[in-house]
């Protein structure tokens, strides 16, 4: 193979390698999308069970936390449980306190905006020093919020990961035929 032959092949190559790495980072992209969207499913899921814990079953929060946590499974679930026991091994802490700290462990790579952490934050400012029936009220408006973003997210996901897709693509074959 001559040298302008061997310099043909390292563009298509290159130009392969920039396409490949565009339209992953696209579906990576709609993968996260589609990955918030049922962490905020099993945050809904989780969240029920905790009120049915405080208001049907009468539970201390310890308690309600650590069910609660034991039944989940994934980064949220295990901040429930971290929840439940850090009450129980530290009965003087504000609940507020431990749950925004247990709130902020979960991992920035798992998919949750900022705003859904923020609310799950503010959820957890008025648990833990009210009455059942204000917990209740909490909870509820918490799960109105929720059910508001799933649902915006459901009506939206077909789209958004096709957009996210075709984006990666697009921008793959772009970048390819600025640098070639």
């Amino acid at each position: 193979m001559d040298r302008e032959g061997l310099q043909t092949l390292t563009k298509i190559a290159g130009a392969c390698l920039v396409i490949i790495s565009c339209s992953g980072l696209g579906i990576f992209a709609s993968g996260q999308f589609s990955q918030r969207l049922k962490n905020l499913e099993q945050l809904r899921q989780m969240i029920f069970l905790l009120k049915g814990e405080i208001v049907y079953g009468r539970s201390p929060l310890t308690d309600a936390f650590e069910r609660v946590g034991a039944r989940g499974r994934g980064e949220i679930a295990e901040a429930f449980k971290r929840t439940g026991q850090r009450l129980s091994d530290q009965p003087g802490e504000p609940f507020f306190i431990i749950w925004q700290e247990e709130i902020d462990r979960i991992p920035e790579k798992f998919p949750l905006l900022e705003e859904d952490r923020q609310k799950l934050k503010d959820m957890g400012e008025h648990l833990g020093y009210l009455d059942t029936e204000q917990q209740e009220r909490t909870i509820l408006l918490y799960l109105e919020q929720l059910d508001l973003s799933i649902e915006y997210l459901r009506s939206h996901r077909q789209e958004r990961v096709r957009l996210y897709t075709s984006l990666g693509i697009m921008s793959g074959l772009f970048l390819t035929i600025v640098l070639v």
